[in-house]
């Protein structure tokens, strides 16, 4: 699967001199998507990114940067990874000038709603939704990672239908891809189900647990969760946990698998409804069989086959039931 860029963000930048604003590392997946991009149509591209491991000192260079930057010289302004921390603030740089944002995440919708650090009706929500508001009124183009997102951002924050673009994400073929061949002593004669993640809420991965608790007597199915899991976490026969691999070893482990766990699988967050796991784009990438969660975002991109299967979220049985029917079928075919 290759995710084209929207043919309207093309003619936007084609032939512009570009001035690319991010507050996140230069290697980080989505802006190497975006930079490569303003490389190959854009006249130029000045690019204000700083690869400092402290985010307040990439933001504090960004800022400095910015204001003795002469934006009088650019056609377009793209602001990456967070505008939240830069269009509020220096919106008046670039007065006359076309600003495309790529509104990846609301900060309104991951601290109250996914991440859950405060609660709605408080000033510090009704802050954070004004400086998502703010950030996209002031903003011509909006990118948005699924139409769902995008018509999140009209209904919730007032974007114009036409004001926003989507622009999905995409894996980093040079580490994930198909060509992997890989299996591990360790993974050699089960049935191994892979899921990982960063373990946020969202993601639902107590779900994946009590499918694994639910399996836990099919003794040829076993479970590896991969990722700083704690509350979630359960002593079960049939799961081994890892904290944490490098990208080389994790695609590994990807290759090594029989079946993949995508979600989202949280029911009672409707971001992850919103959203397409960044992990299913490196199965796909693979070529591995997924489970995803039924919801509007991934169905943009996926539909049910014999290698991508959808469970309703939040029910560790219906998920349970989907890797044990994908199992036997599995068996059947090698006898």
């Amino acid at each position: 699967m290759r995710i084209e860029p929207p043919a309207e963000l093309i003619s936007l930048i084609e032939h512009k001199k570009v001035l690319f604003l991010a507050s996140k590392n230069l290697d980080y997946l989505r802006i190497v998507q975006e930079t490569e991009l303003i490389k190959k149509y854009a006249a130029s591209c000045k690019i204000l990114c700083y690869q400092d491991k402290s985010y307040l000192i990439r933001i504090l260079k960004l800022f400095i940067a910015l204001l003795f930057c002469n934006t009088g010289t650019y056609d377009v302004i793209y602001v990456s990874f967070l505008p939240q921390m830069v269009i509020p603030f220096f919106f008046w740089k670039w007065k006359r000038k076309q600003v495309i944002t790529d509104f990846f995440i609301s900060v309104y919708d991951t601290l109250i709603w996914d991440r859950r650090k405060f609660r709605d009706g408080t000033w510090i929500a009704r802050l954070l939704k004004k400086i998502d508001f703010v950030t996209i009124q002031r903003s011509d183009f909006v990118i948005a990672d699924t139409q769902a997102h995008a018509d999140f951002f009209v209904d919730e924050f007032e974007a114009k239908q036409g004001q926003t673009l989507v622009w999905y994400l995409m894996a980093d073929t040079s580490v994930y891809n198909s060509k992997i061949c890989y299996k591990s002593k360790a993974q050699q004669g089960d049935f191994q189900v892979l899921y990982f993640g960063s373990i946020l809420p969202l993601q639902g991965v107590g779900y994946v647990i009590e499918a694994a608790e639910i399996l836990q007597e099919t003794a040829d199915i076993q479970f590896v969760v991969i990722g700083p899991v704690k509350e979630e976490k359960k002593a079960l026969k049939n799961i081994t946990y890892i904290s944490w691999l490098p990208q080389k070893e994790l695609a590994e482990r990807i290759a090594g698998a029989d079946l993949c766990l995508a979600g989202h699988f949280a029911p009672d967050i409707e971001k992850a409804r919103r959203t397409i796991p960044g992990k299913a784009y490196i199965y796909e990438a693979m070529e591995k069989p997924m489970i995803l969660g039924e919801n509007p975002a991934n169905h943009e991109l996926f539909s049910e086959d014999n290698r991508h299967f959808f469970v309703e979220m939040g029910n560790a049985q219906a998920l349970a039931k989907v890797i044990l029917n994908f199992y036997k079928r599995c068996v059947s075919k090698e006898e």
